[in-house]
């Protein structure tokens, strides 16, 4: 893994901080691209305040990094969002859902595929939902959501067979959070997913290591 380069998108967030210091410890070179405009973990290349929803400011986000590094080795596309809400809610939050968790990996996703084509082990890992298997209560938002990111996994390993890149997807259940464990008081966080955990997951699949596996959607569970 030492040496790679990886984008990581969302990667100031909880699990992206556990993913870009894991790539880092590994000997990777990190760029973090994310909406917040604050740094997280000491050592990455930061590109911030960048709306991944709008394809322009995606493409030029990656066109950043491969400024930076010289080239781009695997992208991890972790920004998405998440809304716990019933189908008759009055302000529906199916299209925000689609726009963070579907719009984002597929706007990085396609500014990165030149990049990751003239790479010699190209990798795209994306983060999908053990939620999207099967939606309960108040997760149809969310979980249809994640249910188009798994397919659009599946479609772009296909389209990409011919070439060095692989896409993969790892589909957690509950990630061990700050904010899960507020809003779930009463559960044991113990038997969540921790987000190290998911991390040495991705880099995996982020490394030449997975290269025969493509199309794969890779649930990580805990002991839920």
């Amino acid at each position: 893994m030492g040496k790679r380069v990886i984008a990581v998108t969302g990667g100031c967030g909880v699990l992206g901080r556990a993913v870009v210091q894991a790539a880092l410890d590994a000997g990777c070179k990190v760029a973090v691209i994310d909406h917040s405009r604050h740094s997280g973990v000491e050592g990455a290349h930061y590109i911030g305040g960048v709306d991944l929803t709008d394809a322009a400011q995606a493409q030029a986000a990656i066109d950043a990094v491969v400024e930076t590094f010289g080239r781009l080795d695997a992208l991890l596309n972790i920004a998405g969002g998440f809304a716990w809400q019933t189908v008759d809610d009055a302000t529906p939050a199916w299209d925000r859902m689609f726009a963070l968790n579907l719009t984002t990996a597929l706007n990085a996703s396609r500014a990165a595929l030149p990049h990751l084509k003239a790479s010699d082990a190209g990798r795209i890992v994306n983060v999908g939902s053990a939620a999207a298997q099967k939606a309960g209560m108040g997760m149809g938002a969310y979980g249809a959501s994640k249910a188009a990111v798994h397919r659009l996994t599946e479609a772009l390993a296909e389209e990409l067979k011919s070439t060095s890149v692989t896409v993969n997807a790892v589909l957690p259940s509950i990630i061990d959070t700050p904010q899960n464990r507020a809003d779930m008081p009463d559960a044991d966080p113990t038997a969540w997913v921790a987000p190290d955990d998911l991390a040495a997951v991705m880099l995996f699949l982020a490394s030449p290591a997975s290269r025969a596996m493509t199309g794969a959607l890779v649930p990580v569970t805990g002991k839920v």
